[in-house]
């Protein structure tokens, strides 16, 4: 609600020149915000500030915007108003120059003191000594969040020069004495007493003179006037004198009677100023009242204990003899509960290590910092202590629960940090903002060879070469001063005494207030490629003996550079062209297939139909190998053991080449796995060795290998477009007529064939190339003419275990009758898809584009499925028609169709994880198992607890199963809650895991009836999982739940049945049966 402005000004004191200024001064424009806009808790420390008579300021927000009152608008100077609403930064820099950290260390909730603090102020454009009191303390809401800070000034100048010049005085014997006759009258002072009372070397000074300097209330009962006793008599007096200014001073007179001889008296004495003293003690009377008042309000906890002791003397609790409001607001403790009590009787589970705590503060005087936690209060507290004498101590302190949960976060986050520095190949290390560094990961130890911890500080010098340490230190002095990354090159030293070359680079991670908190650095070994600069300084000494070799590699990587541009330009082009192609390959297609049915019985038009049909399928090959030289089409890799490929394409490769051509397949023991897409490796190999065939005329050997190969730095700095690293390795080896040199350096251009003209498309090499290169591996030709070829495949190594490959459905078509909107911008595609998919049965809506689509989605029309292009015009893209579809539709199913996918559902070369992607051109029956696929997956996925919540019916036949404990394996949330419902329904007890690894640990401690799982698990799949369950519980039945109609691989058996998704209760009841009753499935 805003305020009006007299309302949102009422806080403000009338005829107050601060609150005038307050008032007029444009909030709206800092952090605070508009007058009208502020809190209750804001107003109520501005109106507080602004009635007090001291110096004081309020500081408010993370930047510290400043407000103050008359009293400290005086002690600015020419500063004020243009403080007013700045940032302390820019309204007292001074104060920051003092201790930068001081606003941050006050909103930490910590209080801060300083007296006397000696400070040059500027003032009239000049500088100016001061000496100031400092009380700085937080304010907090009530919720106990710090907002700000309130500071409380005592301008102590005048009394610090004058404690100044007391202290000289007293070097220079600045007291002044005097020795007083009565019998005469006479008064005999020295230059000093004369100083102090202010009278000139020629005034006769008597008691008379003095007595009317002095303040009339302190003129009676001055010391001469005691003189009446027979008795020595010590005398101590304090007085007031008036000066000619209408100041008054304050002077103490100290002396005693002496008797003389014939019983003469005289008062012998000294005199001092004691003006600063006095004034002092009122300050401090004054400071008291104002603590006192501040006592009362600060947020931070505050009591004063009593020792409590044994028998023994040792202190084991104490009492709360007094304490401040705040002490109830951060213990929950009322004050009347805590007064005069023992703490062990409040508070019963206090901890042992805060009672020994305050026992040495009692017991030693040292202050300490104390920090504990109350289980019965469940709170954290930060205590300063220390001894007040005696048994008594003080106790400040403060609840920080939310800062330790703040700290647990933080060394949550640290332990992942260590955790992926552990995991990364560099060595990683930390140091604070100081620069020492406090941290390194295992990599470096392991290099150095130097103990666990022996490198902090400045013990990581002593691996770095002793001739780049000053460099290296300057690097990091540097970098830390200007708080920029730091980059250095340097000699490190291994653990077998070799120095290598390492580049270390850091880079500051700072906090929220800008500041830095931590640099994270690494250090790369750079020696091989110092060792290739070093090479490249000696070849220039040489450099006039060695310019033909020189001309020659810049030719050829001038060469190089340019195929790789020609590569790369031809693979947009052909990306393109396969896009466009297969969009008219599709319209083509697909009308072909319509018109097949209406040709039915024409046996001649059939085969026109057919040879049609099948230059679309050439057609479509020819697209398929232009969009993977392009590497623009989408895989599906998954993690395969090339051995089994290989072998399990020996009889087709038979059939490919023929009996005359001999076959060998060398296979190396320990071959790694890769990450690949399968069908397209056994494509590329296929196309190897036809390429072979032809090359050997129909007769000679083929030799495919497989091995492991370490790709090194060497072999990487002459091919730029490899990385090092472990890869398989595939070799294809002819014996046939070989390649020269002009044919290898076309070998991987498209349409470029040796062939004669109508027996090959001069695609098949460049195929292999585009899918070889999107997969992350590299290609490397070896031939020779009249000596064969071989091909090498470099395909990178993958560390996880074989995936299990589950066989396309390749059942009969069905239609259906589900409403499926088409999205797709190419008219003759649209028009050819609606029919396709009217001919199957299915109701069909159409849209040009995305926004369209959008529109007829949001106009509530029933939808089942969604069939867009992956590229279409228009600013809404497919990708996100799709992701607003589903949101507005959750039952919604989606497919995604395209000829050239681009970057919206395929990155890195893969099709994005939970993309059903249909790639054009596609023939009537794909389109017709696409979609029940999709169909499929979606109603499984929103099968709901109250379909299997109906009751199931009986099956006449089927005998009762017992009640058994399932394990459900499945990554899907949805369906594992589903499949859970149905069996709870059916009477069985039901355990849960998310993943495979999950799912053993399950196994290995509770006893399981029966493990149902699905195939596609995140960590291995659901047959590796049965697999290593049969080594644990060989006889324990296994049920797949699975969109497929078979699981291949050596999990399938007598105790292991399979239930396709979707599925209900009766589906599963029966395969429960099934595989527990030991009944096929029918």
């Amino acid at each position: 609600m805003t305020m009006s402005p007299k309302a949102s000004n009422n806080f403000l004191p009338l005829g107050n020149p601060c609150a005038d200024a307050i008032a007029r001064f444009e909030w709206s424009d800092t952090p605070l915000g508009d007058l009208g806009q502020w809190s209750s808790l804001l107003r109520n420390m501005t109106s507080y500030v602004l009635g007090s008579g001291v110096p004081m300021v309020l500081l408010w927000g993370a930047q510290g915007t400043v407000i103050y009152n008359d009293a400290y608008a005086s002690f600015a100077g020419s500063r004020h108003p243009g403080s007013l609403g700045q940032t302390l930064r820019r309204a007292w820099p001074e104060l920051l120059e003092l201790d930068q950290n001081f606003l941050t260390t006050v909103l930490s909730g910590k209080t801060l003191s300083y007296r006397d603090q000696h400070l040059v102020v500027e003032r009239n454009s000049a500088p100016h000594d001061v000496w100031l009191n400092i009380d700085a303390s937080c304010v907090r809401n009530d919720d106990g969040v710090p907002c700000g800070a309130v500071i409380i000034l005592k301008d102590t100048t005048a009394r610090v020069r004058v404690e100044q010049r007391l202290q000289m005085a007293q070097k220079a014997g600045g007291i002044g004495t005097f020795e007083w006759y009565p019998d005469t009258g006479l008064l005999e002072v020295s230059d000093e007493y004369r100083r102090i009372w202010g009278l000139s070397p020629d005034i006769e000074v008597t008691d008379t003179l003095l007595v009317s300097l002095l303040h009339p209330d302190d003129r009676s009962n001055t010391g001469p006037a005691k003189l009446g006793s027979d008795n020595p008599l010590d005398y101590v007096e304090y007085r007031r004198l008036f000066e000619t200014s209408g100041e008054v001073r304050w002077i103490a007179r100290q002396g005693e009677v002496v008797s003389g001889s014939g019983g003469a008296k005289r008062f012998v004495g000294a005199a001092m100023d004691i003006t600063p003293r006095k004034a002092i003690e009122a300050s401090v009377r004054d400071s008291e009242a104002k603590w006192r008042e501040l006592f009362e309000q600060m947020q931070e906890g505050f009591f004063v204990g009593r020792a409590v002791r044994d028998a023994a003397g040792h202190m084991h609790d104490f009492i709360f003899e007094e304490l401040n409001p705040a002490f109830t607001k951060q213990t929950g403790i009322p004050a009347e509960d805590a007064i005069g009590h023992q703490l062990g009787h409040i508070v019963p589970d206090v901890p042992r290590d805060l009672i020994d705590g305050y026992a040495r503060v009692v017991d030693t005087g040292v202050a300490e910092m104390l920090e504990a936690h109350v289980p019965s209060l469940d709170r954290w507290f930060e205590a300063r202590a220390r001894a007040l004498g005696g048994d008594r101590f003080a106790v400040l302190f403060l609840e920080v629960s939310e800062r330790k949960r703040a700290e647990r976060l933080v060394a949550e986050s640290e332990a992942r940090f260590r955790s992926l520095a552990q995991s990364m190949p560099n060595h990683v290390w930390t140091s604070p903002p100081d620069g020492a560094l406090d941290w390194f990961n295992d990599r470096v130890y392991a290099y150095s060879g130097s103990a666990q911890g022996s490198l902090n500080g400045d013990g990581w010098a002593a691996m770095v070469h002793p001739n780049d340490i000053p460099a290296a230190a300057e690097a990091w002095s540097n970098a830390r001063a200007m708080e920029q990354p730091y980059e250095v090159e340097f000699r490190l030293r291994r653990h077998d005494g070799v120095y290598r070359w390492h580049i270390a680079r850091a880079v500051p991670i700072k906090a929220s207030d800008g500041k830095i908190d931590r640099w994270i650095g690494t250090n790369t070994d750079i020696d091989d490629q110092k060792a290739a600069e070093t090479a490249l300084a000696e070849f220039a000494l040489t450099l006039e003996h060695r310019v033909e070799a020189g001309t020659a590699e810049l030719v050829k990587a001038q060469d190089a550079l340019r195929q790789a541009q020609k590569m790369e330009t031809i693979g947009n082009l052909t990306g393109g062209v396969a896009h466009d192609f297969n969009n008219l390959l599709q319209v083509i297609g697909g009308n072909l297939q319509l018109l097949a049915k209406d040709i039915a019985g024409n046996h001649r038009a059939e085969t026109r139909v057919e040879n049609a049909m099948e230059g679309v399928s050439r057609g479509s090959k020819l697209a398929s190998q232009l969009l993977a030289f392009g590497r623009r089409q989408p895989l599906a890799p998954k993690v395969v053991s090339p051995a089994r490929l290989i072998r399990n394409m020996d009889e087709m490769l038979r059939r490919a080449l023929g009996e005359s051509i001999e076959i060998e397949t060398v296979i190396a023991g320990g071959l790694w796995n890769t990450l690949i897409d399968s069908a397209n490796l056994e494509n590329a190999l296929l196309n190897l060795a036809i390429n072979a065939r032809d090359a050997m005329d129909g007769q000679g050997k083929l030799t495919i290998e497989a091995g492991n190969a370490f790709l090194d730095d060497g072999y990487t700095r002459s091919h730029v477009d490899v990385s090092a690293g472990q890869y398989v390795m595939l070799a294809v080896t002819d014996t046939g007529s070989g390649m020269s040199a002009e044919v290898l350096e076309k070998a991987f251009d498209p349409f470029f064939s040796t062939k004669p003209e109508g027996k090959g498309t001069g695609l098949g090499l460049s195929m292999v190339y585009g899918f070889v290169k999107q997969s992350g591996g590299h290609i490397k030709i070896y031939s020779e003419l009249g000596q064969g070829t071989t091909i090498k495949l470099y395909l990178p190594r993958s560390s996880q275990s074989e995936d299990v490959l589950v066989n396309i459905d390749m059942g009969p078509i069905v239609g259906g009758t589900e409403t499926i909107l088409v999205a797709e911008d190419d008219n003759a595609v649209r028009e050819t898809v609606m029919a396709t998919l009217s001919d199957l049965g299915y109701r069909v809506l159409q849209a040009p584009d995305a926004q369209s689509a959008l529109a007829i989605i949001e106009s509530g029309m029933a939808i089942d499925l969604l069939f867009t292009d992956v590229v279409m015009p228009g600013n809404l893209k497919s990708t996100e028609l799709a992701r607003k579809a589903v949101e507005r539709l959750p039952q919604l199913g989606v497919l995604f169709t395209s000829g050239y996918t681009e970057n919206s559902i395929v990155h890195a070369g893969r099709l994005d994880p939970g993309v059903e992607l249909l790639s054009k051109p596609y023939t009537r029956e794909a389109l017709a198992r696409k979609l029940r696929a999709v169909f499929a997956n979606t109603k499984q996925r929103m099968l709901t607890a109250t379909t299997t919540q109906q009751s199931i019916p009986s099956v006449p036949g089927d005998p009762p199963v017992r009640s058994l404990v399932v394990l459900i394996c499945e990554d899907d949330a949805l369906i594992r809650m589903s499949t859970r419902d149905m069996l709870e329904e059916l009477g069985h007890s039901v355990l849960e895991a998310g993943d495979a690894r999950e799912a053993l640990g399950i196994i290995n401690s509770n006893q399981i009836d029966l493990l149902m799982t699905d195939v596609g698990l995140p960590d291995m799949s659901g047959v590796a999982l049965v697999e290593r369950v049969r080594t644990i519980a060989p006889d324990l039945p296994v049920l797949f739940a699975t969109g497929h109609d078979r699981v291949e691989g050596t999990a399938m058996g007598p105790m292991t049945r399979l239930v396709r998704k979707p599925f209900g209760s009766d589906d599963l009841s029966k395969a429960i049966l099934a595989v527990v009753g030991g009944v096929s499935e029918g």
